[in-house]
């Protein structure tokens, strides 16, 4: 692809999407998981030496919030109901191969997207960083709910393609080749670094 000439790292931040073991554990196979890990701690690698920002969303309830999800909600009124993802739970954190470093941004969400019940949005503009970069799990969630809402919120956006999964391969390929393309721009991992370094001031 042709790299765009307002790609800024400085003011990029990458988004890692619901990479807890919980979440994980959904994806068919310990090699996908360990080879999708590998491809998104190489991104972060990349944008963290760019000088880009990273960004850690993962899902994770209080009680308070268990209470406060409506028995008509299809997706989160039953984990409200097995008291699934309690916040302080292992398996609700970032995953050990990704973990955050000081500076990072991290937030708990209570819904799919990653801005809509955090205060991602607000510390984002703090920094300056008008580009987003999506990955994680799953294509189908968080990714495709985190990319809808940051379009309606006039961020430019990039959707990792090689870093980005789903338990349901069907819905990962339509949302990533149909549906996705529609709100971003869709690079791999080569794609990716190549944009960093043509950003990189003195390029």
């Amino acid at each position: 692809m042709s790299t765009d000439p307002a790609f800024d790292p400085a003011r990029t931040a990458l988004l890692v999407l619901d990479c807890q073991p919980a979440v994980l554990a959904a994806l068919p196979g310990d090699g996908e998981r360990a080879a999708l890990l590998g491809r998104l701690a190489g991104a972060v690698a990349d944008v963290r030496a760019a000088g880009g920002a990273v960004a850690y969303a993962r899902v994770g309830f209080t009680e308070a919030d268990w209470e406060a999800v409506p028995a008509a909600n299809p997706s989160f009124a039953p984990l409200a109901r097995h008291r699934a993802l309690h916040h302080e739970d292992p398996a609700a954190a970032v995953h050990e191969r990704l973990a955050p470093w000081a500076g990072d941004i991290v937030v708990r969400k209570t819904r799919f997207g990653a801005l809509s019940t955090t205060d991602l949005d607000r510390r984002l503009r703090e920094r300056r960083i008008t580009t987003l970069v999506a990955s994680g799990l799953s294509t189908g969630g968080a990714v495709l709910s985190t990319v809808t809402d940051a379009a309606d919120r006039d961020y430019r956006l990039h959707v990792l393609s090689d870093g980005v999964a789903d338990p349901d391969p069907d819905v990962h390929d339509v949302l990533l080749h149909r549906v996705l393309p529609t709100r971003a721009d869709v690079v791999d991992a080569v794609g990716l670094r190549a944009l960093l370094r043509a950003g990189r001031p003195g390029r």
